[in-house]
């Protein structure tokens, strides 16, 4: 057997990556597998492996030599608990990876893409500080943060190669997932040759992906603002789904400038993976109606109001309009709904 190039990707699936940007990351896996399977250097020596982490972390697919690969669908959970994501990453690569002893050459040096697309909402100082004792000088990783928001001064704590990706751009995804390819068929072929480091190509992609700046931090808050998420349940099918808006900036009459607004982007179905990968201990944090723009309809069973409040719960559902009688799908209370007259406030999740 010929020694391993065992490859991981850390993959931030927070509700904020729910629409299309998940389904650009899923087509982008399939597309690097595709194109590798075509390189007799990564054929000869790529193991590839999945970990995700929302709120928390769960390993998708454990090491695995790339001829039989086969990129998993991605699942959506709330929070972005990077301190589970890396804790599951270590786990992996303590179990995983072969060392190399007095009997057997192990495993060439790992290499790690992590992918993400806010700020952390955990603490992340004890997970950190264990990468950079025991991890860091023996794995490459590149940390790409995913528009313009991430906390670029901690991704520096894991890794010098941390570059942020412009996913602004229409073929952005297309040239990004590409650059990918090129990074690890370029780096299978550098460690057969015995090359020391980590042979980064250019990053020669169109303005989609440059270096970034590493002076730039976050305020910390446990919840990515960048976003306005909300976790919501179809009153006839019980299935979850999430409704998101996106950060806006809209004038303001009265104050003569301009006010934070949230505006619709749509809803989506998840599944019930949802609720695995979610943080338990969630933060409460709540935010007016009146900052958001657009309603949706529920994505699950079509009904125009998707946007309904328990009141015994706080829970958002659908509602079907033809029936006086709701039952929330969330804690089973029967009532009758009506139109608010006026704004209110709603929990939103950690984004």
């Amino acid at each position: 057997m010929s020694r391993r190039f065992p490859i991981f990707f850390l993959i931030d699936v927070s509700e904020s990556m729910v629409g299309e940007p998940i389904m650009q990351v899923k087509e982008g896996l399939a597309n690097i597998i595709k194109e590798l399977k075509t390189d007799p250097h990564a054929l000869e020596t790529v193991w590839l492996s999945i970990i995700v982490f929302a709120g928390q972390a769960k390993t998708l697919v454990p090491l695995q030599e790339l001829v039989t690969f086969y990129p998993p669908d991605l699942p959506i959970g709330s929070g972005t608990s990077l301190s589970h994501g890396l804790g599951q990453l270590m786990f992996e690569m303590r179990r995983n990876v072969i060392k190399t002893s007095t009997e057997r050459k192990g495993d060439w040096k790992p290499l790690v893409f992590l992918f993400t697309d806010g700020v952390p909402t955990s603490d992340t100082h004890g997970a950190i500080a264990e990468w950079q004792q025991n991890w860091k000088n023996s794995v490459n990783m590149v940390a790409i943060a995913i528009g313009d928001q991430t906390d670029y001064g901690l991704l520096s704590q894991l890794t010098e190669n941390v570059l942020f990706f412009n996913d602004n751009k229409g073929s952005s995804y297309k040239e990004f997932f590409k650059w990918i390819s090129a990074s690890i068929k370029s780096q299978s072929v550098a460690v057969e040759q015995n090359r020391p480091g980590f042979q980064m190509p250019e990053t020669e992609t169109g303005g989609a992906l440059s270096r970034a700046d590493l002076s730039k931090s976050s305020p910390g808050n446990l919840i990515d603002d960048n976003y306005a998420v909300f976790a919501a349940k179809c009153q006839t099918h019980r299935r979850p789904y999430l409704i998101k808006y996106g950060k806006t900036m809209v004038a303001n009459a009265q104050s003569w400038g301009q006010v934070a607004m949230y505006r619709l982007i749509n809803a989506y179905q998840v599944d019930q993976t949802y609720f695995e990968l979610s943080d338990e201990s969630r933060v409460s944090k709540r935010i007016s109606t009146e900052k958001l723009i657009g309603a949706p309809s529920c994505p699950c069973c079509g009904s125009q109001v998707s946007f309904a409040l328990c009141g015994h719960c706080n829970n958002i559902h659908c509602i079907d309009l033809s029936n006086p009688i709701s039952t929330c799908p969330w804690c089973g209370v029967s009532g009758q709904y009506g139109m608010s007259s006026g704004d209110f406030d709603v929990n939103r999740t950690q984004g």
